[in-house]
């Protein structure tokens, strides 16, 4: 029996150092997909975010944290944009932030799930993102360790209070997040 314990120890054993990890801003980001009169699909990015993942010694100690900046919004049109951001849809002024909290990380080796609340302008609701664990890697010029995670999972607009312009944009925004963090310096 306690050889079960020791594997099923082993088999969530977290592949990364305990402490904070901080976002490597120059090689993540948050990317969406949303239907455009049900026919077709808009991407876009939000260019500006800050996020951080704590590693605690277990599993259950892990946290990740993050604000994206709305206004920082980016489908590649940039009338799209500013209309997106105005105050008959966004508003991006009553709503500068999104911000997203985990609150359980589960899974083992490359699969991971993480459940967390989104919070958009006051409204704060469940979400679950499935994670990917792309790697671990020491970059030849500084040294430094980089973690690597995909994070794909959905929202339902009018959950969060954004249910401007129905027929004209999907109900369901696709969220995928390619982040990497850098491993806290041990001194």
């Amino acid at each position: 029996m306690t050889n079960d314990i020791a594997d099923a120890a082993a088999a969530t054993a977290l592949p990364l150092a305990p402490g904070t990890w901080a976002l490597d801003p120059f090689h993540s980001s948050v990317n969406f997909t949303i239907r455009h009169l049900g026919i077709a699909k808009v991407r876009g990015r939000f260019e500006r975010l800050e996020a951080e993942l704590f590693i605690g010694e277990r599993i259950e100690d892990v946290r990740v944290s993050a604000t994206v900046d709305l206004a920082s919004i980016n489908t590649g049109n940039a009338d799209r944009d500013a209309h997106v951001r105005a105050s008959d849809l966004l508003d991006v002024e009553k709503r500068p932030t999104m911000t997203y909290r985990s609150t359980r990380v589960s899974g083992e080796g490359e699969d991971w799930t993480m459940e967390g609340e989104l919070t958009i302008g006051g409204v704060t609701r469940p979400v679950t993102l499935d994670v990917e664990f792309g790697g671990l890697v020491e970059v030849p010029m500084d040294g430094s360790r980089h973690a690597g995670f995909e994070a794909t999972g959905e929202i339902r607009r009018s959950e969060f209070g954004l249910d401007f312009a129905p027929g004209l944009l999907g109900e369901v925004v696709k969220i995928q997040l390619d982040m990497q963090f850098v491993e806290p310096k041990n001194d």
